[in-house]
């Protein structure tokens, strides 16, 4: 990158709105883990830990995955359609308005339908962003950067909503009313709004991808299918792909994602909540809660770095991969086996790590899958490994953990996520000998575009 020409204003304003955008995507992804055990304690007065509250824990998840990951797809056929950046725009507004107006959910029906919105933004804006900055920077060195430190700030975002949540907890008391209370997960789903303030005042410089509005112009542009995903020259790399994103998906929301609701039965927790007050034992608890939850988001942002650099030197993306997927196999689930159930010193460091191997394949996927999908196919196809693999099946095993927890022994969450964890970090190992690296030539002249 040292000899490509400086990034330009709208080469910066394009990664500023990008880099906000994968953000806030993280952000309202994390709110749910951090703000579920009080919402549903509030909104159906059940017991953590109840068969009713499980279910609905496990709805609130499963539920906007599956109708964001139907809807994402669309959303990443109608990028190769209708242009990266008028999709792009409308997926952020989309999500930010959901969040906020789920702040103000008078019942948990309600609450669950604007988290579906809020995720079919979520899922449509990823494949958006990819396609977008991957066409605006043809330069294959500084695609990569690009691509790879946008990305970190998916991290950023995870730190913020962590620090959000924690202010909500603290200075809630000062805030206005909110259906008759001054409950601190209300505030966090309104900071939702965030990322619609500036798209706003930075909307009319953001260019569209050129490649893509030439072809357009041009009557060029070949007609996105999903069928075509699946031709012979595709098949391969469309069901190895959903298949490592769903996985890399699963180790993040069935473990990594469940720690806010694990951290409450400590030991020491329990020590630090003896003989207060219900009121005053729920805010210890989603403090530590959240302050955990910020040190794996740390984790996640030098994972996300070291992806970055990595994919600068490490040719073999095979390789490149596994090494976030081999160690996070035998990491993950010992983590969620003892510290998470015993220790939770240990469980503050070992939750970095990983956030480090987990997270870190989030960016992997973010500079992989535009490199092996032609143009016209590049928004529907990230859009399938994505939504479908990712979001939909990846996303659900925040279900299975919660629902696998009901037979565990104690009715141990963390030995839930521990085994969740071992079955899809084994799983993305075994797929990631049947991925095929990028090819060498440009994948548009492969196909003829």
């Amino acid at each position: 990158m040292s000899d490509s020409p400086r990034l330009t204003f709208v080469q910066w304003t394009v990664c500023v709105i990008a880099a906000i955008g994968f953000a806030f995507d993280i952000y309202e992804l994390l709110m749910l883990p951090l703000i579920v055990r009080p919402a549903l304690q509030e909104l159906i007065g059940a017991a953590p830990g109840s068969p009713q509250f499980n279910l609905w824990v496990g709805l609130l998840f499963f539920v906007p995955a599956m109708v964001g990951g139907v809807f994402g797809l669309v959303g990443g056929y109608l990028t190769d359609l209708l242009g990266r950046r008028r999709v792009l725009v409308a997926s952020i507004l989309l999500y930010a308005i959901s969040a906020f107006a789920s702040g103000f959910s008078p019942n948990v029906y309600v609450l669950l339908v604007l988290r579906c919105f809020t995720f079919i933004g979520v899922c449509v804006e990823f494949v958006a962003a990819v396609a977008w900055l991957a066409e605006l920077f043809p330069d294959p060195k500084r695609r990569e950067a690009v691509l790879g430190f946008t990305q970190a700030f998916s991290s950023i975002g995870g730190m913020l909503v962590t620090g959000a949540n924690m202010l909500a907890i603290h200075y809630g008391s000062h805030l206005p009313e909110i259906m008759g209370g001054h409950e601190a997960w209300r505030y966090t789903l309104i900071s939702g709004v965030i990322p619609a303030i500036p798209l706003l005042v930075i909307r009319p410089f953001l260019p569209e991808s050129p490649a893509w509005a030439e072809k357009k112009a041009a009557g060029t542009l070949k007609r996105p299918s999903i069928a075509q995903l699946f031709s012979p020259e595709l098949r391969r790399t469309t069901i190895v792909t959903t298949i490592m994103f769903a996985c890399s998906y699963g180790i993040a929301f069935g473990a990594l994602q469940q720690t806010p609701r694990i951290v409450p039965g400590l030991p020491q927790v329990k020590e630090m909540t003896a003989d207060k007050p219900v009121p005053e034992q729920k805010k210890i608890e989603q403090a530590v809660a959240a302050e955990v939850n910020g040190v794996q988001e740390i984790g996640g942002l030098v994972g996300r770095f070291i992806l970055a650099v990595l994919a600068l030197v490490v040719v073999s993306r095979v390789a490149l991969i596994r090494l976030f997927l081999v160690p996070a196999l035998f990491f993950v689930p010992f983590l969620y086996y003892y510290p998470a159930r015993y220790n939770l010193d240990m469980l503050h460091y070992g939750i970095f790590l990983a956030g480090v191997l987990t997270v870190g394949q989030f960016s992997f996927w973010g500079n992989y899958l535009p490199r092996v999908y032609p143009l016209h196919l590049r928004g529907t196809g990230e859009s399938f490994a994505a939504n479908i693999g990712g979001r939909m099946f990846g996303t659900s095993f925040a279900m299975v953990t919660s629902l696998l927890a009901s037979v565990m022994p104690d009715k141990s969450t963390a030995l839930a996520a521990a085994a969740v964890a071992f079955f899809v970090c084994a799983v993305g190992v075994i797929a990631s000998f049947f991925l095929p690296e990028p090819p060498a030539e440009d994948i548009d002249e492969q196909f003829g575009e």
